[in-house]
């Protein structure tokens, strides 16, 4: 039997000292965007358009409109930013770079708090990486970063003939088992100058794209940073350099690069509840 005052598994429940502070963190990490140029938006809570943001459709929670359109509770904002401000708001602003403070919800009942911000049409990956570092500065907080890039266990995968799923699934010791020295390499790559020795054994299929996250990794203002070079994503639109924020086996922050509306764009969501977390501790 349920009772009338229970919250739903997954569901979020913020009062006194924590709901202060979350409110705080919201502040800082607001007023540090605020800064940086970076204006405030609130997304509609329900979205046609987010099956292109999910790589699990089952993970939405979806209800039908009047006129028998399927839509889904907001499971992600960062397409759904762009696509406002570019097609809705694009002739009454022109400003690229937003944030927003939002939940987002996956089945059945789980609802997450964000910090996020997308930096549209803009192409220098690093600069949005700095950023995500400004603000773990400012909350005196020192996490690993770790940063990879989407298309370099795409070319493996091409010059393997192997199947994505290795990736997506976490597969190492697969990847272990196939006995190859330059990607036995890769797989213990974690600092530049690993990726240096990595580079110098890749096939030239992959090298550009383990040069190109070199010099990401050389721009990066940040003292504890981890180079993963294989790590796949989950997020369906990061098509390039993909970062994390993590710390023991909570995730603070993702973000990265990514297309959408035809034009290259930048962003990461920080994780509230994780972030109020690692702060408490």
């Amino acid at each position: 039997m349920i009772l009338e005052h229970e919250i739903p598994k997954g569901s979020r429940l913020y009062f006194g000292k924590t709901a202060k502070k979350k409110r705080e963190l919201e502040s800082k990490v607001s007023t540090l965007l605020y800064e940086n140029d970076f204006e405030e938006v609130i997304t509609p809570n329900f979205s046609y358009s987010q099956h292109l943001s999910i790589e699990n459709n089952r993970k939405l929670i979806t209800v039908f409109d009047e006129e028998n359109e399927q839509l889904a509770l907001r499971a992600d904002s960062t397409l759904d930013v762009v696509r406002i401000i570019t097609k809705r708001l694009g002739r009454t602003t022109n400003n690229k770079k937003w944030f927003y403070i939002q939940p987002v919800f996956s089945y059945p009942s789980t609802e997450d708090y964000q910090i996020g911000c997308e930096w549209i049409n803009h192409n220098n990956i690093s600069d949005i990486i700095n950023l995500t570092a400004t603000v773990l500065k400012a909350l005196a907080i020192t996490p690993i970063l770790q940063i990879s890039n989407i298309n370099i266990p795409k070319l493996v995968c091409q010059e393997l003939k192997i199947e994505m799923d290795i990736f997506k699934n976490g597969e190492i010791v697969a990847l272990f088992n196939l006995n190859i020295p330059w990607l036995n390499r890769l797989l213990k790559v974690k600092s530049s100058q690993d990726l240096e020795e990595a580079i110098s054994l890749a096939p030239s299929l992959i090298k550009a794209e383990l040069e190109k996250l070199l010099k990401v990794v050389s721009a990066i203002q940040y003292s504890n940073i981890v180079i993963a070079p294989l790590y796949y994503g989950s997020m369906k639109y990061y098509d390039d350099i993909y970062y994390r924020v993590i710390d023991n086996n909570l995730t603070l922050c993702n973000g990265g690069s990514y297309k959408s509306e035809g034009m290259n764009s930048l962003g990461f969501a920080l994780y509230t509840d994780n972030l109020l977390k690692v702060l408490e501790d």
